[in-house]
């Protein structure tokens, strides 16, 4: 079996999709609801969709806010997955004053002018070279995203987009990583993504 994956179950997000695309890479992979199954685990993945401020609220009323923020500056290899990875900065323009859980400076911002909001499409992606999230795919590849908003790019952002300019699309520091797109509904990449996430667990 392989290594344990917990994801983490505040009622909200793409729950079932990411445990079952673990599953397909030979993870252990479960949805917990507690703070003593993201401790024993041996990687985090933080799902989300739709609204920042909803997310933040459901997850600290779950009572997983505080072993989620705990795992995420414990060097356990962690995941955050669309507005997963967005609750990893500061705030919000989405939902003023309330905010996310720091890891990374910076306000999550709309979506440049002159673009369909939300971004639903297959997009390319940018990678920069010496990534472990994105080995493998050095030269690019197609992913599935679904957002209106994105974090800004910063020296932890290891891949963008271009959406009316260049558009954060994933994050690495360390064993911190997380996508602005959906590797779950990603096809081969994504799984590809997953089974990299995996490998760190183990």
């Amino acid at each position: 079996m392989g290594p344990s994956i917990a994801v983490v179950d505040y009622g909200i997000g793409n729950l079932r999709s990411a445990e079952k695309g673990f599953g397909k890479v030979g993870a252990d992979a479960r949805l917990v609801t507690g703070p003593a199954g993201i401790e024993a685990a041996d990687g985090v993945v933080l799902p989300g969709v739709g609204n920042f401020g909803r997310c933040r609220e459901a997850l600290a009323s779950s009572g997983l806010w505080s072993a989620t923020l705990a795992a995420a500056r414990s060097g356990k290899p962690f995941l955050g997955i669309c507005v997963g990875m967005q609750l990893l900065y500061e705030g919000s323009e989405e939902s003023p004053g309330i905010p996310g859980l720091g890891i990374f400076p910076g306000e999550v911002a709309l979506l440049p002018e002159g673009v369909r909001r939300p971004q639903i499409q297959w997009n390319l992606l940018d990678v920069r070279a010496g990534s472990r999230l994105l080995a493998g795919f050095d030269h690019g590849a197609w992913a599935y995203f679904v957002h209106s908003y994105a974090p800004p790019i910063g020296p932890e952002t290891v891949a963008t987009c271009d959406y009316g300019g260049p558009v954060a699309a994933a994050v690495e520091e360390g064993a911190i990583w997380a996508t602005q797109f959906h590797p779950e509904k990603s096809s081969s990449v994504g799984l590809g993504i997953l089974a990299n996430f995996v490998k760190a667990c183990q």
